[in-house]
């Protein structure tokens, strides 16, 4: 009993001494505080909505298109009770997530996407535009818009697809524009075209049900900000691995270790000291940043703490590495950076989300991220994290192994 006693207080003096040089060191301490106030400033700063709508913009008016093609073909004469699918081709434009925008002219079309022409909606339906920087007011009440996508028909597109000629339509996108959005707008073209010509689609279109994979976000997309909750939490634990290695770095350099093996402390009181408070310095930290910004709920808050635990102990092995590897300040440095650049790629894959390449599924920090997103925004509980918990736990223990290995080895060799 008495050496339980014994080595409890041992690894509790260990303890209160690294609070005390981390207290001590000003340019850590500020830069914990200032991190969480900057990363919570942040947060609270991104937008927490999300625009569902594509504006579309056209050349020629839509109105003036239809009618044109209408009058094209009577005169052709089609009679009128073949061109009802002008009707649907008109409803199409007008669904939900469509925002049209007619232009008068091509050149101005490009212009306006190009933000060479500020275009503003003054009522919903009508648009006005000026040049930047002109004198011209601006409507009262107007908001300007951003353009994304633009499509210049030629004059003779729905009469050349009624009977069946080929015609040109010419697609401008920005830069920015995702590669999704492009091909919808494409495949928009083929099949206002194939709907005209009186053809099916050379594909069968499956039901709703076989498309839609996991969550149907449909009307319900994510925010930037909710995105940026969980990758908060996640940078904070790793910008500790800074402090925990400085830390580290120091008392081997300065042979703190040699001092201190002189009183009854044994090797593994060290360590163990040095798991606990770096565990507890990122875990407490995360664990307030996620407070914060109101990730915590009634369901998922002992599976969050589990998974915060995992990670403030995957990068406090990886301090452990660094630590006992920097021989000065730049040498810990390069050492963190070596670690922590490729840990950080899976927060990025998650950011913007899409297909995650193989060799980033299987870098450790990958399933604390996917914990921490799927938790927070899809509101996974255990029985969904089960696999990926399964494979945090088995990153964090193998790389604080190696951590221990290679600072108990430093530390004897000392």
């Amino acid at each position: 009993m008495t050496g339980k006693t014994t080595s409890a207080g041992l690894v509790m003096a260990i303890l209160k001494k690294d609070i005390r040089v981390y207290s001590r060191n000003m340019i850590y301490l500020f830069l914990t505080v200032l991190s969480l106030a900057f990363f919570v400033a942040i947060f609270w700063l991104v937008p927490d909505t999300v625009d569902e709508e594509i504006t579309l913009a056209i050349f020629p008016p839509l109105s003036v298109m239809l009618s044109e093609g209408r009058e094209s073909l009577i005169d052709r004469g089609v009679p009128p009770e073949l061109l009802e699918e002008f009707d649907e081709i008109e409803a199409a434009f007008g669904e939900e997530g469509f925002e049209l925008v007619e232009f008068e002219s091509e050149e101005d079309l490009v212009k306006a996407l190009r933000s060479e022409l500020e275009v503003y909606r003054t009522e919903p339906g009508r648009f006005v535009t000026r040049a930047p920087g002109s004198d011209s007011p601006i409507p009262e009440g107007a908001s300007e818009i951003n353009l994304d996508i633009g499509m210049a028909f030629s004059s003779s597109f729905l009469s050349d697809a009624v009977l069946g000629r080929q015609s040109a339509v010419t697609v401008y996108v920005d830069a920015a524009v995702p590669e999704e959005i492009r091909g919808a707008m494409q495949s928009l073209i083929r099949e206002i075209a194939f709907q005209l010509a009186g053809h099916e689609l050379p594909v069968e279109i499956p039901a709703e049900e076989t498309i839609v994979l996991g969550q149907d976000r449909l009307g319900d997309q994510i925010s930037m900000r909710d995105r940026m909750r969980p990758l908060i939490a996640f940078f904070i634990m790793m910008m500790e691995t800074f402090a925990l290695a400085s830390l580290i770095s120091n008392e081997v350099l300065q042979r703190t270790v040699t001092a201190l093996t002189v009183t009854p402390m044994r090797t593994w009181h060290f360590l163990l000291a040095k798991t606990i408070f770096g565990t507890a310095l990122a875990m407490g930290q995360a664990v307030i940043i996620l407070a914060l910004v109101g990730a915590f709920t009634a369901a998922n808050w002992p599976l969050l703490l589990l998974i915060v635990l995992l990670g403030s102990v995957l990068f406090t092995a990886v301090a452990m590495l660094v630590g006992s590897a920097g021989k000065d300040f730049i040498g810990q440095l390069m050492f963190s950076m070596l670690f922590l650049i490729p840990m950080m790629i899976p927060s990025f894959a998650v950011l913007f989300p899409g297909s995650v390449a193989a060799w980033v599924r299987v870098l450790p920090s990958y399933p604390v991220v996917r914990l921490l997103y799927d938790v927070t925004v899809h509101d996974y509980l255990w029985a969904d994290s089960v696999v990926s918990l399964g494979h945090a736990a088995l990153w964090a223990i193998a790389i604080y192994c190696v951590g221990l290995f290679v600072l108990k080895r430093k530390v004897a060799a000392l």
